[in-house]
């Protein structure tokens, strides 16, 4: 046993005894608050809301009774059982679950701008509008690009907007192209954001090696293309060094090359996408810059754009006038107008700012080079034990297949026997099948790699050996292996009184 692993045992999830749910703990006539007698007198029922509408005292609704202790209690037991990435390594592919700096949170809950209402006169709130400011100019030296708007709400929206801001163009260039291109292994919300804009999909192959196939796209590239939505790195984790013959042949046809930005904590500082030939992208800042987002939320995806997009991007802008201070602006004859009520998420976007201000230009290229290390260190580890099917070096991520099908041993298994071994399961079967994608992203240390490596490399051997413990997996968490596609398509989300049907 090596002596990443020796310990292991101490990281597991413990075993847990059954908690009641907060209702199976009620009693009739426990209370945890006690509210004095009201010293306002009564309004007859007539006078003020319909008796119809009043709710009768033999249909009151049955929340629990039960003392404030128990009540502590209960939420503390149920918050330790929570697999979170402040307590656990959480290496899901594709979404940038790292630790997030606690002086981002401090930041965003300052008064200052949390106590902010988006309606309030500049003249109140010149230090959120410098600090957005500032930001979208970070982000556009960061992109190499010449403007960025903030006002999307998340890479999905920034894709929509993207893809927006290139009809508008297109449109008033006297053209009209319904047709936007992605590569077969593109991100879900691609072919979505196409639907949205009323554009049609066009499938691009990709080759053997993970990247697009050149030829098909010079195929597919004509007089009704309107864009190529490209995200590079890509899902396989490989960086496309097409990128320029890319941009060559969509601009040869006049059409534009969009870029997911989701994955643009593999090249900050050392790859700018402008200098490769993007018209637009989008940044997941709630990934690249960190923000909390577990559970789907909260996000942010800012737009950036080449100089002819500029008059097209949404309003309004924040601005720095003359004298130093900072205004909205709505002098954009050809905006494509608003595309989120106020000003973006703005929270999301504090942490943001603080986060780049407090690493810098060097401390962000760092941060980048640590995320491909990270990931092609695990990669070589396990390449031994799980077959890699694209060679390296890799980006920020990269994807491996369980190959234990004589033992009947699939990819949901080695994920959930990793939850005994206290580590997230990776993202599965995407981008392509039977896969795990594994992203360990810059924030964790060598020592809780080698945990993670020794954990898949046990578990390989688990699955010649023992399959059956796979199989049965997870053993120590809260709750046991589920039956996720019953979970899925008959979910009931209610508690229910002993006797009471569903």
């Amino acid at each position: 046993m090596t002596d990443a692993l020796k310990d292991m045992d101490e990281f597991r999830i413990g075993s847990y005894a059954p908690e009641p749910l907060i209702f199976e703990q009620s009693g009739e006539g426990k209370a945890g608050v006690y509210v004095p007698d009201s010293d306002v007198p009564p309004v007859a029922p007539t006078e003020a809301i319909p008796a119809a509408l009043l709710r009768r005292k033999e249909d009151a609704l049955p929340f629990p009774e039960v003392g404030e202790f128990e009540v502590v209690r209960h939420f503390t037991r149920l918050g330790s059982r929570l697999f979170g990435v402040d307590a656990n390594f959480y290496p899901l592919g594709s979404c940038t679950m790292k630790y997030n700096p606690k002086i981002n949170e401090l930041a965003a809950a300052m008064p200052g701008f949390a106590g902010l209402h988006p309606y309030q006169p500049v003249e109140q709130t010149q230090g959120i509008l410098e600090l957005l400011y500032h930001l979208r100019v970070f982000l556009a030296e960061i992109a190499g690009l010449a403007e960025v708007t903030l006002q999307p709400a998340a890479g999905a929206h920034g894709e929509m907007t993207g893809l927006m801001l290139i009809d508008a163009y297109h449109r008033s260039r006297g053209e009209d192209r319904p047709d936007v291109l992605a590569p077969s292994t593109a991100h879900g919300t691609n072919p979505a954001s196409c639907a949205m804009c009323g554009r049609g999909l066009v499938t691009i192959s990709v080759r053997d090696d993970g990247l697009l196939d050149l030829d098909h796209l010079r195929a597919n590239v004509n007089e009704r293309t309107s864009a190529l939505m490209l995200t590079n790195p890509n899902t396989a984790g490989l960086f496309d060094p097409q990128m320029k013959q890319i941009a060559d042949v969509l601009h040869s046809k006049g059409a534009q090359l969009y870029m997911d930005g989701a994955n643009m904590n593999a090249m900050l500082g050392i790859a700018r996408p402008g200098q490769f030939g993007v018209d637009v992208m989008h940044y997941n800042t709630h990934k690249t810059f960190s923000t909390p987002h577990g559970g789907g939320g909260p996000g942010s995806g800012p737009v950036a754009v080449a100089e002819h997009l500029r008059p097209f991007l949404p309003v309004p802008q924040v601005v720095c006038l003359e004298d130093g201070t900072y205004a909205w602006s709505d002098e954009r004859p050809k905006t494509i107008g608003k595309v989120r009520s106020f000003y973006g998420q703005i929270g999301v976007l504090v942490r943001a700012y603080t986060y780049i201000r407090g690493l810098g230009p060097d401390g962000l290229r760092d941060l980048s080079e640590k995320a491909v290390l990270a990931a092609n260190y695990l990669a070589a580890r396990l390449a031994k034990h799980y077959h890699l099917p694209y060679k390296g070096p890799f980006a920020h991520e990269f994807i491996l297949v369980p190959q234990f099908s004589e033992q009947g041993v699939t990819e949901l298994d080695v994920a959930k026997r990793l939850l005994d071994y206290g580590f997230h399961p990776p993202t599965m079967s995407w981008p392509i099948m039977h896969c795990l994608m594994i992203e360990p992203t810059e924030s964790e240390s060598l020592a809780t790699l080698d945990f993670f490596a020794e954990a898949m490399i046990r578990i390989a051997g688990e699955a010649a050996e023992t399959p059956h413990l796979l199989h049965q997996a997870p053993h120590t968490t809260p709750v046991r292996r589920v039956d996720v596609v019953n979970a899925d398509r008959k979910p009931n989300h209610r508690w229910r009184p002993e006797g009471e049907s569903a």
